[in-house]
């Protein structure tokens, strides 16, 4: 048994509801001799539904071990740590349980354990449904993923309805239609941002903030040295310096109990008397350089012109 913990150990997420396909792409993966170079791989499966898996078909049978995790309140950092060094895991395969927030998994991951992949999967009969009804939900396992798959996709589906759901959310993610005889469509529908990026100054209306902010954050050297205009609310922290302030929007991630503000550093062109959830108007360039607020570096706005202005009349923003 090994005495302590690999330095890095890969962890292959996949998500999704009950009936979404998780396990039959899981088994399918394992079977897949290119997934297999004599790692030990543990395999912990955090729901279960219809299908059960036949370990006794994985490529390398061998050097892989189940467990299965029913309890959240068993998904501790020393539970996981003890899975793994009793298994002398080199990697880490999850199944999780849909209903469960993934942020419970990440502060239970034990040292050295990386993220390697994240894949969500959907039924695409159903996917709309739960996104009505639990949008918290659909919004935690569609937020960090890099691929979302529907399954069982057909041609009397609405693609444009699926496809915006999953844009509100994430511009990063890929996205496949799978069908049910197996092909698959991959999602080629382009979405022009509400603002143009190319423009002397990109101007960002009240309700296009929270689409600024996220493609801010994913894309932001494509943003550095350009020029914005947005109307914002100011924060004030006495540790910053007089002509530092942060500047931004309350945004709703996903529902009514998941608002939080999304703002960046600002710096004044000069020291003014603004107070916190003072709103103004501000233009200025985006750099990306070290900030207080930030502990390194960060989107940094450079103001050049600041007018103090009422507020709009929608003070919540959303990416619905």
């Amino acid at each position: 048994m090994k005495n302590k913990l690999p330095t890095e150990t890969p962890v292959y997420l996949f998500l999704g509801f009950l009936e979404s396909g998780k396990t039959k792409f899981i088994q399918e993966t394992m079977e897949d001799p290119r997934f297999s170079s004599g790692e030990k791989t543990l395999l912990l499966v955090m729901e279960e539904g219809v299908e059960e898996y036949e370990t006794i078909r994985f490529a390398d049978a061998e050097n892989a071990q189940l467990v299965v995790i029913e309890d959240k309140e068993q998904m501790t950092e020393e539970y996981l740590t003890q899975l793994q060094m009793q298994y002398e895991a080199d990697r880490i395969v999850v199944e999780y349980n849909g209903m469960w927030l993934l942020e419970d998994f990440f502060n239970a991951m034990p040292e050295g354990w990386m993220i390697n992949q994240i894949m969500t999967f959907f039924d695409a009969n159903t996917f709309t449904q739960y996104n009505m009804n639990m949008r918290q939900l659909v919004f935690d396992k569609i937020q960090n993923t890099q691929l979302v798959v529907f399954n069982r996709f057909d041609d009397s589906m609405d693609k444009m309805a699926l496809h915006k759901i999953v844009r509100g959310i994430t511009r990063q993610a890929d996205i496949v239609y799978e069908r049910v005889d197996g092909r698959a469509d991959f999602d080629d529908i382009e979405d022009p941002l509400p603002f143009d990026v190319n423009a002397p100054i990109i101007e960002i209306e009240d309700r296009d903030y929270a689409f600024f902010y996220r493609d801010l954050t994913e894309k932001l050297e494509e943003y550095v040295g350009k020029t914005v205009r947005f109307k914002g609310l100011v924060a004030r922290d006495n540790r910053l310096a007089p002509e530092d302030i942060v500047i931004g929007r309350h945004v709703m991630t996903c529902c009514a109990d998941d608002i939080q503000y999304c703002g960046l550093a600002c710096v004044l062109p000069e020291v003014m008397d603004l107070n916190t959830r003072d709103w103004i108007s501000v233009t200025g360039k985006i750099a990306f350089q070290k900030h207080r607020i930030y502990k390194g570096k960060g989107p940094v706005l450079i103001a050049e012109r600041v007018v103090i202005c009422e507020e709009p009349e929608e003070q919540l923003v959303t990416f619905y």
